[in-house]
């Protein structure tokens, strides 16, 4: 039942409130943009989405590799993204029948936090989601006096309680600087990983200028009024009893020591506070764990249902969540979110506001303390990161490797924090004031930009080599920063990929030590992982997964020119190339083919784009047919020895010989070579799949027979209703869908100049389409459709864009053109993605003076958009 909301016309009878109602006020709405109240009347809404993936790039690669597990996506960042992030930002409000009647932009009504490496992975790879996530908060601060929905975030979800003072800092520096980066403000409140606080963490917000932060409301001990008769009077709410609807004041103590857990009995410090806000507990589990998102009607009642009919004069509901939830977690709730936004809490007469808002309007009139040590997802305090406290686990796993694994990495922090003072101050005036402001050059990573970062905070002109081992240290801090992310705990076993990629972060920093210091870190750490217990018979302990899954990992130099080297045989490299975080510059190169042997040689300089180390590499790869490949690295010895080497290779080709010629590598280079397995995954798949072309067309033509000869058989099983025999059917099912695959490829490659010529070119391929998809329903075949959806899917898209942008005489003809293209995707049950051509559509639907045309109007429809609206 929801319960009314609307202000009551009299004075507020709560005694501890310091705000009266003044009759006359009507509650504001989302309309009331430019509202000068200064203070707020009436029911406020505040919906928290917590947005974070953990950072999963290659520590040597700074990119993300494949993960099955994602499929049909390449990795789970891009999938959530797929599910969530961007749905988001065009989320669609429809009306009966389904069809779209407005596209609202979430985060323009959201209280959001975005993770700084999930945020630079949006930059990176959608830059229209990116761009629309800062304009809704530039578009939030006009609607709101100033206060933007976005709040920051501790850097990489690190536990901060757990954390020592420094690593506290640079978290919570690291998460402001990046936030400005973005969103060009700094940040009023911030998010913490798991809400994790304590004293000391409350420290350190209030020291960096932190407003206030948003807890669960188990995590508060009790609380007062600020003003108040008896100032003793406090009220217990540790049974998660506090009242969600108001904001509070959580004062440092006076003379507290940092040591001593309990400083409740300290007088308050009233120049040292933060402000916090805690969210509706049960609304908030309902929203991720039932059926509160079911409907916006549903979400509305719901939040109904928590607002005091007390008549106080303003309150608010703050419900918070992991932002993955709308959308990933729970399919389609994004579009629950954007009704409720749009139509539903306005009709309620709410106010859909932020905490930064909220705060402006209605400063804390209470006081609260905090339980010592807290976090919204573990009832033992901290302990899912640091015990076996049994959350997170279940069955026969236990948790018992969470105990050594933060030893071990606390000795590792220590250490490499030695590493890092003492030679770091041979470089940096001020080490760590210049591990907390290289976030500056995280984020824009040029020569430029290292140049004027390095020129703020060296000791003196750095030479080339200098230079490298600064960048060294401060990569070796910042993966030392990484190795902390929080899901390397949170699940039920150490070998987990979260776990494992804790573990990579670790490596790559020891191994940084090592380069820059000559310390040998690595066999103590592997000793103290030795201590903690995997559940998994053939990992036995964390030293184990160390080697098995870490070590195994590492990448050199020489790696990644072999990956060069190999891959060179089936790219046409230019002189300068990317390859991940390396420019590959190609000083030489020659190829030679002899029968089914081929040899390239090539000379190599690398330098990696983030600690500007460089090498320079000469490389020989002989392709002895299908999947056999040897190749061979080693340092450029002078001019000399490198045109000795390419005259002896050569040489031994010419015999024909692939035995002479692997002898002759071998006697130059030494025993170490790489083959095709040693490349990096993606690479890896993509030759294979090169390799097996060959094979699949062979294989495509050879079932396009069986079914040409065939087709009349199989059309009379089907027509009388009989079972096909399976050999016919699959022969049908592969002929068809090279057919199909084929037909969309030539679409695509259409280009001809002329629009008519184009147009008709590509009917005469819709035909081709139109035919295999009758021909496929006649014979019920299930056409291989992930290549064929991707390439109608561009197509359908760029069409559009090209028929919207661009005045066209043969429009109406294109438009029937689409109908029939989108037409086909449902005939070949393609279950196509439109949603970049209904944002397409939509926009211009909304400014174009002919979308009243017929044409448009039908292809509307086809789009599922509301046409009534033009």
């Amino acid at each position: 039942m929801t319960i009314d909301a609307t202000p009551q016309t009299q004075v507020d009878t709560d005694p501890h409130s310091e705000i009266e109602f003044t009759p006359g006020h009507e509650p504001l709405t989302l309309s009331d943009s430019q509202n000068p109240l200064k203070r707020a009347i009436g029911v406020y809404i505040t919906v928290h989405g917590h947005f974070y993936q953990p950072p999963r790039e290659n520590p040597y690669l700074d990119a993300i590799e494949r993960q099955p597990s994602a499929a049909p996506f390449h990795n789970w960042n891009e999938r959530i993204h797929h599910e969530c992030y961007r749905p988001n930002a065009f989320a669609r409000v429809l009306n009966d029948r389904g069809n779209i009647v407005k596209i609202v932009n979430n985060y323009e009504y959201l209280s959001f936090n975005i993770g700084p490496t999930l945020m630079s992975w949006i930059e990176r790879h959608d830059l229209e989601v990116y761009q629309r996530i800062l304009e809704a908060d530039r578009k939030s601060c006009d609607r709101l006096n100033g206060h933007g929905n976005a709040i920051a975030q501790a850097y990489n979800h690190m536990i901060l309680p757990l954390a020592n003072q420094r690593d506290k800092q640079t978290q919570i520096r690291w998460g402001k600087a990046d936030f400005r980066s973005h969103f060009g403000r700094d940040p009023e409140g911030m998010w913490l990983a798991e809400t994790a606080v304590d004293d000391a963490t409350v420290e350190a917000l209030i020291a960096e200028g932190i407003k206030f932060i948003i807890l669960a409301p188990s995590q508060a001990q009790r609380c007062r009024p600020l003003v108040a008769s008896e100032p003793n009077l406090w009220s217990e709410v540790g049974g998660s009893q506090i009242d969600t609807t108001r904001p509070y004041r959580c004062f440092l103590k006076k003379g507290r020591d940092r040591s001593l857990s309990d400083s409740w009995n300290l007088e308050p410090d009233p120049d040292a506070y933060l402000d916090i806000f805690f969210y509706d507990g049960p609304i908030s589990r309902d929203m991720g764990f039932d059926s509160a998102l079911s409907s916006s009607h549903n979400l509305a009642s719901r939040l109904g249902q928590a607002v005091r009919g007390d008549h106080r004069p303003t309150q608010l509901i703050a419900v918070a969540t992991d932002g993955e939830t709308f959308g990933h977690h729970k399919a389609g709730t994004e579009k629950c979110l954007a009704y409720a936004f749009d139509e539903e809490f306005s009709h309620q007469g709410w106010t859909v506001t932020n905490f930064a808002h909220y705060l402006s309007l209605t400063p804390p009139t209470w006081e609260v303390e905090l339980k010592p040590v807290t976090a919204w997802s573990c009832a033992h305090g901290v302990d899912r990161w640091q015990d076996d406290c049994g959350c997170g686990g279940g069955g026969l796993w236990n948790q018992q490797w969470r105990r050594p694994l933060r030893d071990a990495l606390d000795w590792l922090r220590d250490q490499l924090t030695k590493v890092y003072e003492d030679t770091g101050k041979k470089f940096f005036r001020d080490p760590w004031l210049a591990r907390d402001e290289s976030i500056q050059i995280m984020r824009d990573r040029t020569s430029t930009n290292v140049d004027r970062f390095l020129a703020q905070h060296q000791t003196h002109k750095l030479t080339a080599a200098e230079r490298i081992d600064a960048l060294r240290l401060l990569e070796m801090q910042r993966h030392a920063m990484l190795m902390y992310t929080s899901c390397g705990w949170f699940f039920e076993e150490l070998s987990r990929p979260e776990g494992t990629q804790i573990l990579r972060y670790a490596s790559r920093a020891l191994e940084l030590a090592g380069d820059v210091a000559g310390v040998q870190l690595e066999k103590g750490f592997v000793k103290r992982l030795a201590l903690a217990p995997s559940n998994v018979d053939s990992f036995k302990n964390g030293a184990e997964v160390y080697r098995q899954l870490v070590v195994s990992a590492q990448i050199s130099f020489e790696q990644v020119a072999s990956h060069y080297a190999i891959s060179s045989l089936f790219t046409s490299y230019t002189t300068e190339e990317r390859v991940y975080c390396y420019e590959a510059h190609q000083l030489d190169y020659q190829q030679q083919r002899m029968g089914s042997l081929t040899l390239a040689i090539g000379q190599l300089h690398l330098t990696s784009e983030i600690t500007r180390e460089t090498a320079h590499l000469v490389f020989a790869v002989l392709h002895l047919g299908g999947w056999d490949f040897h190749c061979c690295i080693q340092p450029f010895a002078g001019r000399r020895s490198y045109t000795s080497l390419k005259e002896t290779l050569m040489g031994s080709l010419k015999q024909g010989s692939a035995a002479q010629t692997i002898l002759a590598m071998s006697q130059i280079f030494g025993n170490q070579s790489y083959s095709l397995q040693t490349l990096f995954a993606e690479e890896r798949h993509r030759i294979m799949q090169l390799l097996t072309q060959e094979t699949l067309t062979r294989l495509d033509q050879l079932y396009t027979q069986v079914y040409r000869d065939n087709y009349g058989v199989l059309m009379a099983f089907h027509r009388d209703e009989l079972p096909a025999p399976r050999e016919l059917q699959v022969a049908a099912e592969i002929a068809l869908s090279h057919r199909l695959l084929l037909a969309l490829r030539s679409l695509e490659q259409e280009t001809s100049d002329a629009a008519s010529d184009r147009l008709d070119a590509s009917l005469n391929h819709l035909l081709e389409l139109e035919a295999i998809a009758t021909e496929a329903n006649h014979l019920h075949c299930n056409l291989t459709a992930l290549e064929a959806k991707q390439i109608l899917e561009r197509f359908i898209q760029r069409s559009l864009w090209q028929l919207l942008h661009f005045d066209s005489k043969t429009a109406a003809r294109e438009v029937l053109r689409l109908e029939r293209l989108l037409d086909l995707g449902q005939q070949l049950r393609l279950n196509l993605n439109l949603a970049q051509a209904q944002e397409l559509y939509l926009q211009w639907l909304q400014s174009s003076q002919d979308s009243s045309q017929p044409h448009w109007l039908r292809l509307g429809q086809k789009l599922a958009v509301n046409v009534s609206i033009a």
